[in-house]
């Protein structure tokens, strides 16, 4: 198994699972976290998350559908410990436990958008899309991160953002009229190696659902950015909702994308 080369700042432990992954149900192992320096994690059993999310707003840069979620800095927190109780509100009691590590095997990081009192409004992965929850911000270790990427359905190009500005853009594969990729503000969760064909050298999970299939090839119909061996794909309305890409371009990102880092598709 391979670690993605970092910069000092974010190197990661390497922890090794097999998964079902994302919306392609690829069998992978976790790579690396690429996130900013966290503790350890634990390598204490899995539970599963609450069935029940809850939902909150967001604090993106703007309440318009279609603008750029590419802000300059975005928030991430790395859980500290074995699990993170997650509530609806500040100091509110816990509506589920989450695990540390994931069931991948990958550490536990969320996009921050919003911080009160001590606690921190983290993004879920879990349906629906949007679903928010409240940690203690002493659970988690917060650093920062200047990327954002944004997938423009309408030409099927992933814009990669650094300080708000784009320094790259991809061409990609998004999903078809029929299984379309959701649109909305999302984040990064978990960076996989997948060892069945298809799917390129690395995927990345993230927060999006598919919204018309529950299940696909195993997995829970997560939406997820990976790499393709179709490369004829790449550019077209193509996929059952994940994003697919080159493979050097996935290999790119993989090398410069923390967990947590901000995902929009519009």
């Amino acid at each position: 198994m391979r670690l993605i080369p970092t910069d000092p700042r974010r190197r990661a432990t390497l922890v090794a699972a097999a998964v079902a992954v994302v919306c392609a149900g690829a069998v992978a192992v976790v790579v690396t976290s690429t996130m900013a320096p966290t503790p350890t994690p634990s390598t204490t059993a899995i539970a599963a998350p609450s069935p029940t999310p809850t939902r909150t707003p967001s604090t993106a840069p703007s309440t318009a559908p279609d603008a750029v979620d590419a802000p300059a800095n975005t928030t991430i927190a790395a859980v500290r410990g074995a699990d993170v109780a997650v509530s609806a509100e500040p100091r509110g009691a816990a509506t589920t436990t989450l695990e540390n590590p994931q069931a991948s095997g990958a550490p536990l990081v969320f996009r921050v958008v919003d911080q009160r009192d001590g606690w921190v409004q983290v993004q879920l992965a879990q349906r629906p899309n949007g679903s928010t929850g409240w940690v203690p911000d002493s659970a988690v270790s917060l650093s920062t991160t200047p990327y954002a990427i944004v997938v423009t359905e309408s030409d099927n190009t992933l814009d990669l953002y650094r300080g708000g500005e784009v320094v790259d853009s991809y061409p990609v594969a998004t999903g078809t009229g029929g299984t379309p990729t959701p649109t909305g503000r999302f984040a990064l969760t978990e960076l996989l190696a997948p060892t069945n064909s298809g799917y390129g050298p690395y995927a990345y999970g993230t927060t999006a659902f598919s919204d018309v299939l529950n299940s696909f090839g195993g997995g829970p119909g997560q939406i997820g950015l990976h790499g393709t061996e179709d490369a004829s794909s790449v550019g077209r309305a193509a996929s059952h909702g994940c994003i697919r890409m080159h493979n050097d371009d996935i290999t790119t990102l993989a090398k410069t994308l923390p967990l947590g880092t901000p995902f929009q598709v519009r």
